[in-house]
């Protein structure tokens, strides 16, 4: 067992648009515990909080550098470390933060070669799979609102009555893409929704399509042909393989949009290449998720990858950071559970605990992936 001794808290960093960290009440809970306290410099500046605002909520805490911050024994960061900050930490160290072990084989191998104990937040499941540290409706309404808004400035019978509804197709039938469907029945936004109301207009249908009718590529053509929105809501195990081929973007209207609510990115570095279920489709952050048809961002794309065909595209890496606040104090409160088992028991888990969040966590862990699926370093 490694008793955690030190708690370090890094701003994220070389994501744009990422202001996100942990707020003071999360700071604040962790005063209870025996253990040293760092933050990084200019913590929350650019959340709007202040130095005085983590320390009014815990006196203990202490602001040192982003390398100091590292080599802490617990690191807690939201979005997964870069390589050069993995290289800071110590040695069988532990790290909580959304890692995606799938679909990253370079932080796995890195992590494996490190040693570091991690703890997946995406991989931490109950016992009926579901994930215990997540924001599926933060997730959903980023990129709906988003979607929706940017469709309001470009069609001039969006408030028509003379349209007909705004038909959706999401992909994916999971909880993400329940979410989704539910949020674009009120466009993401009450006040559109009101407006939407007071004038008599017609408002969304929403279709699911799964597996069931993705592999049967012949069906497509029709049901594109009536979608104003497409919506990647999947969750792929082989991420070298497309779900909709980008022949098929040929049969959405000129006018539809494609929006894409996963986070999987383009990856060259593994054999076969990572792809996005979408395939030519960009690959968005908070800084940028809104692509024309002509935007640069296609040249960033795998050569390998077709982009002939194109439509308005909504995509972002990290949608429940388009509310920053909001999306914290959710991770906060479902987080908490996680870190007091590690604070009182160290890395000692194990899956046949009474505590459901201890059978969690470990199903989190990078050793409990690599047992239980089948994952080459073909780097």
């Amino acid at each position: 067992m490694k008793k955690i001794t030190s708690i370090g808290l890094p701003k994220i960093r070389g994501i744009k648009g990422e202001i996100r960290v942990f707020l003071p009440s999360f700071v604040k809970k962790l005063k209870i515990y025996p253990i040293e306290l760092f933050l990084e410099e200019n913590y929350g500046v650019e959340m709007g909080f202040s130095k005085e605002d983590y320390l009014k909520a815990n006196d203990q805490v202490k602001f040192v550098s982003h390398e100091e911050v590292y080599e802490k024994d617990l690191v807690i960061v939201l979005k997964a470390p870069h390589d050069d900050e993995i290289e800071m930490m110590n040695r069988k160290c532990m790290l909580i933060s959304m890692l995606h072990y799938d679909s990253r084989p370079k932080l796995v191998k890195r992590l494996k070669e490190k040693e570091i104990v991690a703890y997946s937040m995406d991989s931490i499941v109950d016992d009926d799979h579901n994930r215990m540290v997540v924001t599926y409706e933060l997730t959903a309404l980023g990129g709906v609102k988003a979607t929706f808004k940017e469709m309001k400035k470009r069609r001039k019978d969006f408030f028509s009555k003379e349209r007909g509804p705004i038909k959706v197709t999401i992909i994916g039938m999971g909880q993400l893409g329940v979410r989704a469907g539910r949020i674009c029945m009120s466009f993401g936004d009450e006040e559109v929704l009101k407006e939407i109301r007071e004038k008599d207009v017609p408002g969304v249908m929403v279709q699911y399509i799964g597996r069931h009718i993705t592999k049967h590529k012949n069906l497509l053509p029709r049901i594109f042909s009536d979608t104003d929105v497409l919506i990647d809501a999947t969750r792929r195990i082989d991420f070298s393989k497309v779900i909709i081929p980008n022949e098929y973007i040929h049969f959405l209207k000129e006018d539809s949009m494609i929006l894409d609510l996963t986070a999987d990115p383009y990856d060259t570095s593994v054999d076969p290449i990572q792809i996005k279920a979408i395939e030519g489709i960009p690959h968005g952050d908070l800084k940028k998720y809104v692509f024309e048809k002509t935007d640069d961002a296609y040249e960033n794309i795998p050569s390998q990858v077709s982009t002939k065909y194109r439509r308005v595209t909504i995509s972002c890496s990290g949608w429940p950071g388009t509310l920053p606040k909001e999306s914290m104090k959710i991770y906060e409160e479902k987080l908490i559970p996680f870190v007091d088992i590690l604070l009182k028991k160290g890395n000692n888990l194990t899956l046949t605990s009474d505590n459901p969040f201890e059978r969690g966590l470990y199903r989190g862990t990078l050793d409990f992936f690599l047992q239980n699926n089948q994952y080459e370093d073909n780097i």
